[in-house]
């Protein structure tokens, strides 16, 4: 949809309309017919048609373009009031700088900041609604730190939400100590498998050496038999030798 043609100030061409809505154009588009259109409302139009609505030549999204550059220029130019003419602004500007000034403007409806408020104010009585809003929120004056909403003062107790926060830190701190328990018990019982199996490793490498050393053993019994095989197998052959 355009802007509605009774803001502005002034006479408006007949060139800077719509053809569809057949308000002053907003974000235009023109056709090469050379019909001018409202981006939204040009694509609208096309979703059910496939010809522009003025003289019924046959047009696609692809071939519409920018406005010429004089037709944007008037455009821009144009004088118009602001849309919150009706709350009291009387701000008459440029429509290329309209959209600048009513993001701006004081007499803009703008909801409360505060959580939970539906509040609509002018932006140019925020504060003093702040000041009041029964959703703003402030520190407890007794002093326990708590930050309260005004519609709560009168049941707001001091001793209970300390109470209620010291209830809430000790169900916080038993749960970190079953945690941390846990975590330990998982860590312990994975060095104890941790152990038990080094252990059997162990067990086992002992068991090999164990073997090893009897197989050794046995090797120098038996180099020791065969040492003294030899050695009587030489005094035999000397006592031979003598007789000879």
């Amino acid at each position: 949809m355009g802007y509605d043609i009774e803001r502005f100030v002034g006479y408006v061409n007949e060139g800077l309309l719509c053809s569809i809505c057949r308000d002053v154009l907003e974000d235009p588009l023109q056709a090469p017919c050379e019909h001018a259109f409202c981006t939204a409302c040009i694509h609208g139009w096309l979703v059910h048609h496939s010809n522009c609505p003025e003289d019924r030549q046959m047009i696609d999204v692809s071939l519409l373009r920018p406005l010429y550059r004089y037709m944007k220029n008037d455009l821009n130019r144009l004088q118009l009031h602001c849309k919150n003419r009706d709350y009291g602004c009387e701000m008459v500007c440029s429509l290329e700088s309209i959209d600048r000034h009513e993001r701006e403007c004081e007499y803009s409806q703008i909801p409360c900041s505060n959580a939970g408020c539906t509040v609509q104010i002018e932006r140019r009585n925020l504060d003093g609604h702040l000041a009041v809003c029964e959703y703003r929120s402030r520190e407890c004056p007794n002093g326990c730190g708590y930050t309260i909403l005004s519609a709560e003062d009168t049941q707001h107790n001091c001793v209970a939400e300390l109470r209620t926060e010291l209830e809430l830190l000790r169900s916080e701190m038993i749960c970190r100590v079953e945690e941390a328990k846990h975590e330990m018990e998982s860590r312990l019982d994975s060095q104890r498998r941790h152990m038990v199996q080094k252990e059997s490793i162990l067990q086992n490498e002992i068991e090999e050496l164990k073997s090893q050393m009897s197989r050794m053993m046995s090797d120098v019994r038996s180099l020791m038999a065969a040492e003294r095989q030899h050695r009587q197998e030489l005094e035999q052959a000397e006592l031979e030798k003598r007789e000879l």
